[in-house]
């Protein structure tokens, strides 16, 4: 029973086709979230405004509706929302991502050697395409104008996958956007957890720069460290996003600095507001809108940050490997109809 609701909501028993626990939901009160009452509950409805629409069943339908009307921000959330901690065994996990500013050009040659890919037409969306290590060395894409633009660091190519969108700043001062295509239906691995698996870093030192670091230090060995990583991701060129807005999300949206989040939709619906309590070094208790996804997140407590754009937001990003929790906010129809299910 619980599967079903689970499945009518967004959620799903299972990851990367393996059967997990059967997920857990404890309906919380707003005095048990930490700092509640100080967010700035307007700035996350104005985040939730900009995605509720494209969010399909009826029950946020009209949820979004009403909340065009301009309704007091806080009340609106504590009135119609219920705080729903999902956990399916794992504890919670916040990193950080970004939009990275790179150096490019639509022509090749010179330092720009590195291609930016867009979507080939033999690529079948979830069935197994060329592995990263096929497409870099074997070349079988060359030569068939899929080449939206080069870069001149291969670090920056697999980084720029990694966070799944980014700025490419031309020789003549112009920006060139892009955006996630598709994915080459290879599973994701952390070259990092291979570093640490070596012996080279523990696990708490190793961040995008120790890595950055590492492969421009060992050229050969750090090239075949990226291509063990056989997830490979294909770009659209998205131009038209204003500069002022933040990078397209999973929903085709923009998404916001401090306030938009990557989830597994396999357990949190796309567009549903999330409270996260973060701990670490600098703590953060926010409201924060599920907008966008991530090949490594995976689970019912694994949440990604959207940092911003550029080289401060990268460095702020980076940093950022913590507990804490995060609870999803629903509809009050759907939490009932859920914790029913549960008991």
């Amino acid at each position: 029973m619980i599967a079903g609701w689970a499945a009518a909501i967004g959620l799903s028993l299972t990851i990367a086709g393996s059967v997990m626990a059967e997920p857990t939901y404890t309906q919380l009160s707003y005095e048990d979230l930490n700092d509640w009452p100080s967010d700035d509950h307007q700035a996350a409805l104005d985040v939730f405004l900009n995605t509720c629409g494209d969010m399909p069943d009826r029950e946020w339908a009209i949820l979004c509706d009403f909340a065009r009307t301009g309704p007091e921000p806080r009340g609106f959330f504590e009135k119609f929302f219920r705080p729903i901690l999902i956990e399916d065994g794992e504890p919670m996990l916040f990193t950080g991502y970004f939009e990275p500013e790179l150096p490019g050009s639509r022509i090749w040659g010179d330092a720009y050697q590195y291609p930016i890919y867009a979507v080939p037409d033999d690529l079948t969306p979830g069935e197994p395409y060329y592995t990263r290590r096929q497409i870099e060395e074997d070349q079988p894409l060359r030569d068939q104008g899929l080449e939206l633009a080069w870069l001149t660091d291969p670090v920056d190519l697999f980084f720029l996958q990694v966070q799944g969108s980014g700025r490419v700043r031309l020789p003549d001062g112009t920006m060139m956007r892009v955006g996630y295509g598709a994915k080459n239906g290879r599973d994701y691995s952390s070259i990092g957890m291979k570093l640490v698996e070596r012996g080279i870093f523990a696990e708490h030192e190793v961040s995008a720069a120790v890595i950055r670091n590492w492969v421009a230090e060992n050229r050969d060995a750090g090239l075949a460290l990226l291509w063990e990583n056989e997830s490979y991701v294909f770009f659209r060129e998205v131009s038209e996003v204003p500069a002022e807005l933040g990078p397209l999300g999973a929903m085709n949206r923009s998404i916001t600095p401090h306030r938009s989040i990557a989830v597994d939709p396999e357990f949190v619906a796309l567009g549903a507001p999330v409270w996260i309590e973060k701990g670490g070094a600098a703590p953060v208790n926010r409201l924060m809108i599920a907008q966008d996804t991530g090949s490594a997140i995976k689970g019912a407590q694994r949440a990604d940050i959207f940092f911003g754009t550029g080289a401060q937001a990268g460095m702020e990003a980076g940093q950022i490997k913590d507990g804490g929790r995060m609870v999803v906010l629903l509809p009050a129809t759907i939490a009932h109809c859920l914790m029913v299910a549960q008991r």
